[in-house]
């Protein structure tokens, strides 16, 4: 009987660990995408769109499809997903494994500024006008409104719709990865002189923190969220071996 995985996804590390799993005959994997981006990547697996009505709903379907292990790749910042992640593998018993990758780390030539909130990062720009390279979720761009004073990139894979109330805002529409040579023009051309960003970590989107150490542009860094004590791999090789070394030695369903 094939050992069934269900990956919670949106990020690089869980399409690439759907991927490395997809052509192994021993395991049955399903990805779950919460579907807020319009136009997903293309995925290796079959695929679950949708929210599961919380940690209830994600324990019985657990339970409902007889899954042997929950693999939490969710974004770093997805901190609500995490915890009903946590919470329906405690009920259910079904083990659970988060694949997170590591936070970038301030180097010595980095001028960052930190902040535990995306509205404390936006105070933090300060009263002075700035040219701000915005690279948040389109659900964390209210805080800009309080601050309309700044001229704002807003960079995003879908659009922001409606745009937001603000006197000096350009969108701009990416899909990663991106590379530091590009993100230093990006930055040249609109004369940037801070970037908004989250600490996602990895290297898909490293390229704008390189760029902006050698400009010497300031990173106002939103720090991560807490997130659930459990099992964790930091890559994707990592959460391969791991997976396969519990599906061996039946360390399944609380085993």
């Amino acid at each position: 009987m094939a050992y069934k995985i269900l990956i919670l996804g949106g990020t690089t590390e869980a399409r690439e660990l759907a991927a490395r799993l997809a052509g192994e005959p021993r395991y049955e994997t399903k990805l779950s995408l919460a579907g807020r981006t319009a136009r997903p990547a293309g995925q290796p697996v079959p695929v679950r769109v949708g929210g599961f009505g919380g940690a209830e709903g994600l324990a019985a379907h657990l339970a409902g499809k007889g899954i042997d292990l929950l693999v939490d790749a969710t974004h770093p910042f997805a901190a609500r997903i995490s915890a009903n992640a946590a919470e329906a593998a405690r009920v259910t018993k079904v083990p659970l494994l988060a694949l997170r990758r590591p936070g970038w780390e301030r180097g010595k030539l980095d001028r960052w500024t930190e902040a535990d909130t995306v509205a404390a990062a936006v105070v933090a720009l300060g009263e002075r006008t700035r040219r701000v390279l915005v690279t948040l979720g389109r659900q964390e761009l209210a805080p800009l409104r309080a601050h309309p004073h700044h001229f704002y990139l807003i960079r995003s894979v879908d659009p922001v719709d409606p745009p937001l109330d603000l006197p000096d805002a350009q969108y701009l529409l990416a899909r990663g990865p991106f590379g530091e040579d590009d993100e230093r023009r990006l930055l040249i051309d609109h004369r940037i002189d801070a970037i908004l960003s989250k600490n996602s970590g990895g290297a898909a989107t490293y390229g704008k923190i390189a760029a902006a150490r050698g400009l010497g542009i300031e990173v106002v860094m939103v720090r991560r969220p807490p997130k659930p004590v459990v099992p964790t791999v930091g890559t994707v090789d990592e959460a391969v071996a791991e997976i396969a070394h519990r599906a061996a030695s039946g360390k399944n369903r609380g085993v």
